[in-house]
């Protein structure tokens, strides 16, 4: 049996990896509606998963070593060129990864603005941690446009 995704302006509860990322990519910057809890954080093993391979690339290419001191050196072409496609995905993913926050946020009938608790260290990421474990609330429909 083959499930219908609802379409982009309503959450899609029980969304699997693929339709997940998906969904993130096409709702890029829209702060506006909800995202569900699998939504959320099919997007958060994702982007963590890949943002690490990413990450760690570019050292176990060697190129770019870490030295005892702690220094970095890059040690050819294909350093730079990795530690940029690390940047590029950071960057890129970085807006997107604030709006399905914010969305998801709003399925827990929580404003957007507590995303402003992360800047608390630790306390701040056990917060929004805590908020996006949360179940929906039927009174989160009224950030949906």
């Amino acid at each position: 049996m083959t499930r219908t995704a609802p379409p982009l302006d309503q959450p899609y509860y029980g969304a699997p990896l693929g339709a997940a990322v998906r969904r993130f990519f096409v709702k890029y910057a829209t702060f506006s509606g909800r995202a569900s809890r699998s939504e959320y954080w099919w997007w958060v093993l994702t982007g963590a998963v890949v943002g690490a391979v990413l990450n760690a690339f570019p050292t176990l290419t060697d190129g770019i070593r870490i030295e005892a001191d702690g220094s970095m050196t890059v040690t050819g072409p294909h350093g730079i060129v990795l530690g940029l496609v690390w940047v590029v995905w950071a960057v890129g993913t970085f807006l997107p990864t604030l709006a399905v926050l914010v969305r998801r946020l709003h399925d827990a009938n929580r404003s957007g603005f507590w995303v402003l608790v992360g800047v608390f260290p630790l306390v701040g990421a056990i917060v929004l941690f805590v908020l996006t474990v949360l179940g929906p609330r039927p009174e989160g429909v009224r950030f949906d446009r």
